[in-house]
């Protein structure tokens, strides 16, 4: 019997995302700016310090925090855990479903994105998706 879809969002408790943390290794972060100053630049850069495997996704780059960057999630081979989404809602469609083709487990809409829709449907393809929310601030909150 398939679970009951969901039509109305709802956030993943702290026990949900502190066992999430505990098992993640990889994160790929779509729209990963080479640019310090940037937030997403920052936020990845700390969960790197954290120990979490990088895995940059912009396009026009070659490496971002001494990390091969990827054009796409396709392109990717290695395992993703996370997907990290540092872009704006108009381009969250299209990269969850690029997620839920490639059955990642888990999408991470960081903090300012919200695409309740999106989030909907990823939750209903049995990913785990956090939205509006600093992966790096959890993280701390969390685990530290």
């Amino acid at each position: 019997m398939s679970p009951k879809p969901i039509s109305v969002y709802k956030l993943p408790s702290d026990e949900e995302m502190t066992i999430l943390f505990e098992n993640m290794n990889s994160i790929a972060v779509v729209g990963l700016s080479p640019k310090p100053y940037r937030l997403s630049h920052r936020v990845a850069k700390h969960m790197q310090k954290f120990g979490f495997d990088i895995i940059p996704v912009r396009p026009a780059v070659t490496e971002i925090l001494g990390k091969k960057a990827y054009k796409s999630l396709q392109m990717i081979a290695l395992q993703i855990d996370v997907v990290n989404i540092f872009r704006s809602r108009k381009n969250v469609a299209e990269i969850i479903d690029q997620c839920i083709d490639r059955k990642v487990k888990t999408i991470w809409l960081q903090e300012g994105v919200v695409d309740e829709e999106s989030a909907v449907k990823a939750c209903n393809a049995n990913i785990l998706t956090i939205m509006d929310k600093c992966i790096y601030k959890e993280y701390v909150r969390l685990m530290k």
